[in-house]
C-alpha cells in the first residue's frame, strides 16, 4: 500500500460552484502511478467548500448557488460581521456543503458517475486562491519491466 500527499493552489473564482475536476486531475500526475485507492479532497479555508455533483449542464451550479443563498442569506441577523456581510453565510455555507469529499480511484483514474465532476464552491465575494490538500490511498499500478 502506498500514500501520496500533496498541496495544490486553485486561482481565484467569483462566487459561485465552480467545476475543478480537470484542474485537479491535471496537479495530480502522481494518481497514474495507483492501481487501485481512494483520492481524499480537502478544502484549508472554512468560507468556500467542496462537493460532487452534475457536471454537464451549467444549470446546476447556478441553481445550487441560488439554492444556498436562500438557504444563508446575507441580510440574516448574524453575530459574526467584522469581515463584510458575506463572510458569516460563506461559514454557514461551508459547513453545509463540506470540507472534503472522497473519490475511489482505479487504473489511475478517478471513478467519478458519467455525470460527476469536482466542485470548488466559493462563497466569498472576493476571494483569494484556495488550498486544496490531495491525499492518495492505495496500491500500486505494477512496475513495467
Amino acid at each position: 500500500m502506498k500514500w501520496f500527499q500533496k498541496q495544490i493552489s486553485l486561482a481565484a473564482r467569483p462566487r459561485g460552484c465552480h467545476l475543478v475536476t480537470r484542474e485537479v486531475v491535471d496537479q495530480l500526475p502522481e494518481l497514474a502511478q495507483f492501481r487501485v485507492g481512494i483520492l481524499h479532497v480537502f478544502i484549508q479555508h472554512t468560507s468556500a467548500s467542496i462537493t460532487i455533483n452534475e457536471n454537464a449542464d451549467d444549470d446546476v451550479r447556478r441553481d445550487l448557488e441560488s439554492s444556498l443563498n436562500s438557504l444563508a442569506p446575507e441580510n440574516f441577523p448574524y453575530v459574526h460581521t467584522l469581515e463584510g456581510p458575506d463572510d458569516m453565510p460563506a461559514h454557514v455555507k461551508a459547513s453545509l456543503m463540506g470540507s472534503s469529499v472522497s473519490i475511489p480511484v482505479a487504473s489511475g483514474h478517478l471513478l467519478l458517475g458519467t455525470w460527476q465532476g469536482i466542485y470548488l464552491c466559493e462563497h466569498r465575494n472576493r476571494a483569494s486562491s484556495r488550498s486544496l490538500v490531495l491525499t492518495v490511498w492505495g496500491e500500486e499500478e505494477p512496475r513495467q519491466k
